[in-house]
């Protein structure tokens, strides 16, 4: 499948399955919402401790699975996952491109102070994938 068409597809979505290796080699999967920029770079917020921020820091190779709402057509788009910084502080960089994320993703928050506070409380941070590959079945 050509990147350009697997790309096109998942502008039209925002929810995925994201797939990380475990220490072991088998696959760990997550539901969640990502936002992919003009940019061609699938962003995720994430948190620190959670499985797949563990196996991201171990091995960066991840996938997305987005289905199309009637499951019958599917894009996997494969590539190298990076991370920021831990939100650390609520005017930090990290906390910057969280708002950024959650702009693109849902618009304008009630409480930016809160959310800002509520981002250095959950240790998040946000994964960024750069797509090198795709397959799926957009037909039907």
């Amino acid at each position: 499948m050509d990147l350009a068409a697997a790309l096109g597809f998942a502008r039209s979505h925002r929810n995925a399955v994201l797939i990380t290796l475990k220490r072991d080699g088998r696959p760990q999967s997550s539901n969640i919402s990502y936002v992919l920029g003009d940019d061609d770079l699938l962003r995720i917020s994430v948190t620190d401790g959670r499985a797949k921020t563990a196996n991201i820091r171990r091995d960066p190779r991840v996938s997305l699975h987005v289905n199309r709402d009637d499951f019958w057509a599917y894009v996997v788009l494969e590539g190298e996952a990076s991370l920021s910084p831990v939100a650390a502080d609520p005017g930090d960089d990290t906390v910057e491109q969280l708002v950024e994320y959650y702009r693109a993703l849902a618009g304008e928050h009630p409480d930016w102070d809160d959310y800002r506070r509520a981002m250095v409380a959950d240790r998040r941070l946000l994964l960024t994938v750069r797509p090198t590959g795709a397959y799926g079945m957009l037909g039907r």
